[in-house]
This record gives C-alpha cells, sequence and structure tokens, in this order.
C-alpha cells in the first residue's frame, strides 16, 4: 500500500528534472488554461486533466514526460492516465512552481 501511494505521488527515487529536461523531456502542465495563463513553465505544454484524452494522441509515447499542476494531485492523475495508455517515461514532477526550481 505504501508503495503503490508512493509511486501515485512520485514520492519513489530522486529524480533529476533538470538532467531529464536537458535531455528533452516533456513538460506537461494539467492544470486550467487559467492558471496557466497566471503563470508556468516556459516551454511546457497545458494539457488540462480534464482534456488530457484530446492531447494524447500529440504525444510521442517513446518520450519523457513530466506532469505537474498546481499542487501534485493532478499530476499524479495524469502521470496514471499515460501510463495506462502506454507512455512508458512518465514522471510526476508536482507543483508547477516547485518543478521550475528543480530544473
Amino acid at each position: 500500500m505504501i508503495n503503490t501511494l508512493k509511486k501515485i505521488f512520485g514520492l519513489g527515487p530522486k529524480v533529476d528534472y533538470a538532467d531529464l529536461v536537458k535531455q528533452g523531456a516533456v513538460i506537461l502542465d494539467v492544470r486550467s488554461p487559467g492558471e496557466y495563463k497566471q503563470g508556468h513553465i516556459k516551454g511546457s505544454i497545458n494539457a488540462p486533466l480534464n482534456d488530457l484524452s484530446t492531447h494524447i494522441a500529440k504525444l510521442k509515447k517513446d518520450a519523457t514526460i513530466i506532469t505537474c499542476c498546481a499542487s501534485g494531485m493532478r499530476s499524479a492523475s495524469a502521470k496514471s492516465t499515460l501510463k495506462s495508455n502506454g507512455f512508458a517515461q512518465v514522471h510526476n514532477g508536482g507543483g508547477w512552481s516547485s518543478l521550475q526550481k528543480k530544473i
């Protein structure tokens, strides 16, 4: 149970987000367009969680994807959705502002 929760919320082994971005990882911000307009990571893609299914076809399944949102809850859901749709390299970056400090 604990390990499952850690995986869902991205609390497993430390991830070097800066290195992933340097290697071409896609940052997928799953907040609403209004939240995104108020501030976001430069170069990130806005794909609101409730519309994620329409954006999945635009993403490459072999790409490394880092999901983010306001606090980490929606990004955890997005990670789960992407994984269940065949995306192998997906990381929950948590809140966008804290992720920005890590990259």
